[in-house]
């Protein structure tokens, strides 16, 4: 897993996060804004009070937590083959 080392609230709900492998963009979160649970983020300054969870998520509050793993292969356009070797389809021979 690559943890995040930075966050940074942008405007238009999108966080501009470094992770510790030296990865760095900007995620946009928009589509979740004002849906389920991130209805928090109606106020937008609610989204800016984001920070790094114990475990490593970004958190808002007790309510709201994202998963680094995810944030990074958003980012990045990796799949989770790519980042848990593990994950890869081998061969199955019956």
């Amino acid at each position: 897993m690559n943890k995040i080392v930075s966050v940074q609230a942008l405007d238009g709900y999108r966080l501009d996060l470094r992770f510790g492998d030296g990865t760095r963009g900007v995620v946009d979160l928009s589509g979740l804004a004002g849906r389920g649970v991130f209805e928090l983020w109606n106020d937008e300054a609610q989204f800016r009070n984001v920070r790094i969870g114990e475990a490593g998520e970004l958190a808002w509050g007790n309510s709201i937590d994202l998963c680094p793993d995810a944030l990074y292969l958003q980012l990045t356009g990796k799949t989770p083959a790519d980042i848990f070797p593990a994950l890869k389809d081998d061969p199955v021979h019956a």
